[in-house]
């Protein structure tokens, strides 16, 4: 006779990466399995080595533009490549990381009948018109830039969840992130908090592009896997899309003025000029999940920052 298991065997794809290994530490904190899907290109081992030799934990290398085979209970589709540096290296995969990778992750789903989770973007707005920004704003998104890889990779994979809800009764649920950080982002994946901390803590000057007043909203990666999982526990009936972010604005000069003060450093501020389809304003409403989740944020920036500066000077002695 089989025991009733309440806890699940989880598979996060691009669990290696800044926000999936964040992830599985809180699902396997939760007392489920999780295997770990990541090909590596921006995830690293480093973000899961402390999980070498945890029974509950399995890591594949594995892109998920190809289909994977596995038997699971729950998908967080996580893998694609999150910061412009990164995506805009090769724009091509990224958009078949985000298309090809949500066909193959659904096409599991689809199969398994389990419920699938896909991180979607604040992008997916574009260089929004409307502020703040709620989710049944369709955008403001240029489909042949330098950003499009990825803004319309993500736009087209929401698209496909939800034809595979509406289509084959799938089971889904649509994140739309926004700004976060916090310990384990890559140092050189060009975002302005990892940027602005790491430019401190040596010294350098902080580039700021333009005049520094385009604004963002940041949230703290612990909160935002809050959201994760509990949205992922919502009843069947709300598939998203759902905005997850902090819907505290500040502005980039703002930001980098703050980061000087908490590292002490010497770093002067410069500027340049502001890369083409860079949005001017970034802010969540976030209403929707405060009723449907019962969620908000709760980390304030400065407490945020402070871990995450701690991380970066840990990681810049170490090596």
């Amino acid at each position: 006779m089989r025991i009733y298991n309440p806890h699940k065997r989880i598979l996060v794809t691009g669990g290696a990466g800044f926000l999936g290994s964040h992830l599985i530490d809180r699902l396997l904190a939760d007392g489920n399995e999780v295997v770990c899907a990541d090909n590596l290109f921006t995830g690293n081992k480093r973000n899961i080595a402390h999980l070498h030799g945890n029974p509950a934990f399995e890591f594949m290398r594995h892109d998920v533009t190809f289909p994977l085979y596995l038997e699971v209970d729950q998908i967080y589709n996580l893998a694609c490549p999150a910061s412009p540096i990164h995506y805009q290296h090769d724009p091509v995969q990224t958009t078949k990381t985000s298309v090809h990778g949500a066909i193959n992750m659904l096409g599991l789903a689809k199969r398994l009948r389990c419920r699938i989770f896909q991180a979607s973007t604040s992008e997916v707005y574009g260089d929004p018109s409307v502020h703040p920004q709620k989710e049944d704003y369709w955008g403001n998104v240029n489909p042949i830039g330098m950003r499009s890889c990825y803004d319309e990779g993500k736009r087209c994979a929401e698209t496909l969840f939800f034809d595979y809800h509406r289509q084959h009764a799938l089971d889904i649920k649509v994140a739309r992130i926004f700004n976060t950080y916090g310990p384990r982002m890559h140092p050189n994946d060009g975002r302005v908090v990892s940027n602005f901390i790491v430019q401190a803590l040596r010294n350098e000057p902080i580039t700021i592009f333009g005049d520094g007043s385009q604004t963002r909203s940041f949230c703290y990666v612990d909160d935002l896997i809050d959201a994760f999982v509990r949205f992922m526990a919502t009843p069947a009936d709300f598939p998203g899309p759902v905005n997850l972010g902090n819907p505290h604005e500040f502005t980039i000069l703002q930001l980098a003025t703050r980061v000087i003060e908490l590292t002490g450093s010497r770093s002067a501020i410069v500027r340049r000029p502001l890369p083409s389809d860079d949005p001017m304003q970034r802010q969540p409403d976030i209403s929707l999940a405060r009723e449907r989740i019962g969620w908000s944020p709760r980390v304030q920036l400065d407490e945020g920052l402070g871990k995450t500066i701690a991380y970066f000077d840990e990681l810049l002695k170490a090596g």
